[in-house]
């Protein structure tokens, strides 16, 4: 038989040599350097040695009382990994997995426990929203989608505040019904395709890098400032309502009516330009209709899997074993699946356009989940905690103003929003019996703070899903990140004692 005779691509693949064994080695010229002790003192070897001296002052001088030995270790890591995070002293993917043997080696936990950080439901989630991504890539639907977002709302001249006006409500609109990341994941590409149409990073002038910088931040902070404001909208946002409800099941409930440069780019983004590229993209091919139909199917699996209380959704079916992470991945093999319709035998998604996954962002989010388990496990968690307690003897019109900061900061340094919420939210439940005030005064504007995760790109999945993109790095993150942070704590300093107090009688029982 002819086929038997063919060998299939995947059994050459596995028989493939890992080293091309018959073409010839290209000689190597060795040039030599002179080496001095001189050229060890550059800035970057400084930032090395940072880290884990650091990590040496804190288990030789930081003492945490009452707190077992592994918290102080813990302390010790995060300083380390967050010194070259920050600095970048080594590739970002390699501080990434510097916790696989940090943790066993200053005795946090075992390497079988950290490595299971690396690949938890949330980072499925992420991976199968990539290849999603990938496959709406390589239909061209998210340049459709940015053709007609930039159409609407870039003006006539061109007008890149409205653009990004247009961008920051279109994904804050989306973020408000669907979660963080898989909004995050849905507008990235739209926000990718807008910037196809400019010159490449080594040919783009400042004004047009600073341009593809802000498409990206765009996204990636109005997802999490749209998401604060449903009740769907965010994890965090279900655990503030569940937990109300449950330690004051006598309280007024939560409900949904409650929570209430011009000519630089102008040549790239001209409106007669931006609609004959349109135009030239003709109607939607089979293969674009199917990678919306999945997406489609993702969003609507996603939103209905767990409703509320009442209404459970699906996911009871299968006794709450079911994860949006598994979702995701369903719909990722669903594109190994579904024919293109191009050529015969073809489907929507090959591996070889897997290869672009970005897995340097997946050890980096991997990374963050570890230190989010290390800091429960080693009882760091609960010195954080005890941290709190100072609240009691803060005055009643700072109260919200220092919850807010020092919950907003707590979220950067552990990965899942709705973790840093389902630690702090109760403790301040308690601490507001004790002051005598409205619990919902601390759990509010405690709950919301966890959302404002500004800074790095391990603070939350939506964050790494723009970091991939490749067009901002964490010093970007940082000086947008840090003003937006300050303004949102001094908003919601502003409207919880205000509006909130009318909105849900938090003053009532205060004294």
């Amino acid at each position: 038989m002819a086929g038997a005779d063919t060998p299939s691509p995947a059994s050459e693949g596995l028989k493939a040599p890992l080293l091309p064994v018959h073409e010839p080695i290209p000689e190597t010229v060795h040039t030599t350097t002179s080496f001095t002790f001189k050229s060890l003192l550059t800035l970057k070897n400084f930032y090395v040695i940072l880290g884990p001296l650091l990590s040496l002052v804190i288990c030789l001088l930081v003492k945490l009382d009452g707190a077992p030995a592994t918290s102080q270790k813990m302390l010790a890591v995060i300083a380390w990994v967050f010194t070259w995070w920050v600095t970048q002293a080594v590739p970002l993917p390699v501080t990434s997995m510097c916790p696989l043997f940090l943790f066993p080696f200053f005795g946090i936990s075992s390497a079988d426990t950290v490595a299971h950080s690396y690949f938890d439901d949330v980072i499925a989630l992420v991976l199968g929203s990539f290849i999603l991504a990938l496959a709406v890539e390589r239909y061209n639907v998210h340049r459709r989608l940015a053709l007609n977002v930039t159409l609407l709302f870039c003006g006539d001249p061109m007008n890149p505040a409205m653009l990004l006006l247009g961008l920051c409500a279109t994904a804050f609109f989306v973020s408000m019904w669907l979660h963080n990341v898989a909004a995050a994941v849905m507008m990235i590409p739209v926000a990718m395709g807008i910037l196809h149409r400019l010159p490449p990073a080594e040919e783009q002038s400042e004004v047009i890098n600073k341009f593809c910088r802000a498409v990206v931040l765009t996204v990636v902070y109005a997802t999490p400032i749209g998401g604060m404001s449903t009740l769907t909208g965010t994890g965090v946002n279900v655990i503030l309502i569940g937990m109300w409800k449950s330690l004051e099941p006598d309280g007024k409930p939560i409900s949904f009516n409650t929570w209430g440069s011009r000519v630089a780019l102008s040549a790239y983004l001209d409106k007669a330009h931006l609609k004959s590229d349109l135009e030239a993209l003709g109607p939607m091919a089979f293969a674009e209709k199917m990678v919306l139909v999945v997406f489609g199917l993702l969003i609507l699996l996603w939103m209905t899997r767990r409703i509320s209380d009442d209404f459970p959704g699906w996911g009871v079916l299968f006794h709450g074993l079911v994860g949006d992470g598994s979702i995701s991945v369903l719909a990722a093999v669903l594109l190994f699946i579904i024919p293109n319709m191009r050529q015969k035998g073809e489907k929507l998604m090959n591996w070889e356009e897997c290869k672009k996954l970005p897995w340097s962002l997946i050890l980096l989010l991997g990374a963050g989940f570890a230190l989010a388990d290390g800091v429960q496990s080693s009882g760091l968690a609960d010195v954080l905690s005890r941290a709190l307690d100072f609240f009691q003897d803060v005055p009643y019109l700072a109260i919200v103003p220092a919850v807010t900061l020092l919950c907003s900061i707590i979220t950067e340094f552990i990965t899942s929003n709705d973790a840093t919420a389902t630690l702090l939210v109760p403790l301040l439940f308690q601490i507001a019996k004790t002051m005598q005030v409205h619990p919902l005064l601390l759990m509010i504007p405690g709950g919301i703070s966890t959302e404002f995760a500004f800074w790095l790109p391990t603070s939350t999945p939506s964050n790494v899903v723009g970091f991939a993109t490749g067009h901002i790095e964490i010093k970007d993150m940082l000086k947008v990140g840090v003003p937006l942070k300050v303004a949102g704590i001094a908003v919601l300093s502003l409207l919880m004692p205000t509006l909130g107090a009318i909105v849900y009688g938090t003053n009532d029982g205060t004294h």
